[in-house]
């Protein structure tokens, strides 16, 4: 054999691993483009082409491939007859971090013994204003992770209208099971590495999946100490120290009110809807809390042993319980089953459960195709993000098509960083505003969020695409941004 057939052999199979690649991020790829305007054989060619630029820069990051591939086939079409945003590569250098730091933490347990974990900080775009976006601190996070997420973010926090851009970092560390005592000693050191790339003006963290206020008090205290002032560095902070109040409401609560306008356009409203949630953690609870007040019937809620159903409903006194048992007990959620005689159905999630409205609120690609399919097959009419990309592209794919109303995270859930952003400008001031004042506001936001994604996500039939709204509404003023500043 000669080198030469060597070379047309290698050739061909890369050809093939790409196209497999391609249909993996994407099944059904034709008809997901042909659902969007201006669609062609150019847009498929340049879609398919600007990722495989994708894949190879940024080899093995599935997660980040994914988030990149779900704008990309909305905001390629937008921009096909838009030189100034494809002359300047826009799109290419949104999906290209500016910074990321990577850096070791080494801490002391309880047993006096060292361990080491690796921290995370992706600074992706400031075009609109300082990088803002979360620390997670879970076993599961590595660069892809964080890269997808500090991507979505700058679409989010885009939308909110706020001047905040996007990024996001965090840890291997788990901070379950850990006593307060370790948790303080892994925060201090990995902020003493930290806070030399962070500031109220360049870079504002939050907390995400494992940093709750435990931990930002941690962060704060020893970027405090480093820097010798008092500034609004980071937001999650308690209501004593600079914190705003609805802070840890924000994300639950705007996933409602997102939900309420989505269902207001149909002339309906969440009274009296049956609610599956999914997650038990800070958002899955204030959704909770939220629907109750609204007056929706929750029936589910999970952790990663498995879901309680509860199919009398979830009221004010069993809200109580969660808080003080995911929150200060730090228990499992099949504790609730046993205290007030519901089903616990282990090692599942709750998308098989009836209901009008499912609400993901756990963790990325918790909800597949299949569910996709149940889900509506039993009733739902409405579906929200609460977590961050909790669809398979497959489910969002079967949800658009069968005409559900849903809302992808980087509009519904973007209510916890809209009030960071606010948390950041009480910061800025001095000043504290009411509860009712930041709730009002909040509301605000996601009126706006969803005016913009009517604007934007109108499609050739008619119906509304909130994806397609999500993403090119966010686009759009980051883009103007990164025109008007030159080739930065």
């Amino acid at each position: 054999m000669t080198s030469r057939w060597w070379v047309c052999h290698m050739r061909y199979l890369l050809h093939c691993s790409f196209l497999a690649l391609i249909n993996y991020l994407s099944p059904n790829y034709d008809q997901r483009i042909d659902s969007i305007p201006n669609n062609n054989h150019q847009t498929l060619t340049s879609v398919q082409s600007f990722m495989t630029r994708i894949i190879d820069r940024n080899p093995g990051e599935n997660e980040f491939h994914q988030a990149v591939h779900e704008v990309a086939e909305t905001i390629i079409p937008f921009i096909h007859n838009k030189p100034q945003y494809q002359k300047a590569k826009i799109l290419e250098r949104i999906a290209e971090p500016e910074r990321v730091i990577i850096f070791r933490v080494p801490w002391m347990n309880d047993q006096g013994e060292v361990e080491i974990n690796r921290g995370y900080r992706v600074q992706m775009n400031s075009a609109i204003g300082p990088y803002k976006g979360g620390l997670r601190f879970h076993p599961s996070v590595n660069l892809s992770t964080l890269k997808f997420l500090a991507f979505e973010q700058i679409f989010k926090n885009s939308l909110t209208q706020l001047p905040m851009g996007g990024g996001k970092g965090g840890s291997d560390f788990d901070p379950k099971g850990r006593s307060d005592r370790e948790v303080m000693f892994f925060c201090q050191s990995f902020m003493t590495e930290l806070f030399r790339h962070i500031s109220s003006d360049n870079d504002v963290p939050a907390g995400d999946i494992g940093v709750g206020a435990r931990e930002i008090g941690f962060l704060f205290g020893q970027y405090k100490r480093l820097k010798n002032e008092f500034t609004g560095v980071l937001t999650g902070k308690g209501a004593s120290y600079g914190g705003s109040l609805i802070r840890p409401e924000a994300t639950g609560y705007g996933v409602v009110y997102f939900v309420e306008q989505m269902l207001n356009q149909r002339r309906d409203s969440i009274k009296g809807k049956r609610v599956v949630i999914s997650g038990s953690g800070n958002v899955a609870q204030y959704t909770l809390e939220k629907c109750i007040e609204l007056g929706a019937k929750v029936v589910t809620l999970s952790d990663s042993s498995g879901y309680i159903y509860d199919e009398k409903g979830i009221d004010a006194e069993k809200f109580a319980y969660i808080m003080h048992l995911k929150n200060e007990a730090r228990g499992r959620i099949n504790a609730y089953a046993d205290k007030f005689g519901c089903e616990f159905i282990p090692g599942k999630s709750p998308w098989e459960v009836p209901c009008d409205i499912a609400l993901p609120n756990a963790t990325q690609n918790e909800l597949s195709v299949d569910d996709a399919r149940l889900l509506i097959k039993n009733g739902c009419m409405c579906v929200a993000e609460g977590a961050n990309m909790p669809c398979t592209p497959e489910a969002i794919e079967v949800f658009e098509n069968n005409d559900i109303l849903y809302a992808p995270g980087k509009a519904a859930n973007a209510g916890g960083v809209a009030v960071s952003g606010l948390e950041m400008s009480q910061n800025s001031l001095r000043l504290s505003w009411s509860r009712e004042e930041v709730d009002k506001k909040l509301q605000e936001i996601m009126f706006n969020i969803h005016s913009t994604c009517l604007r934007y996500g109108h499609k050739p039939d008619g119906r509304i695409s909130y994806v397609q709204g999500a993403n090119i509404g966010g686009f759009v003023r980051v883009a103007d941004a990164m025109l008007a500043q030159g080739l930065v």
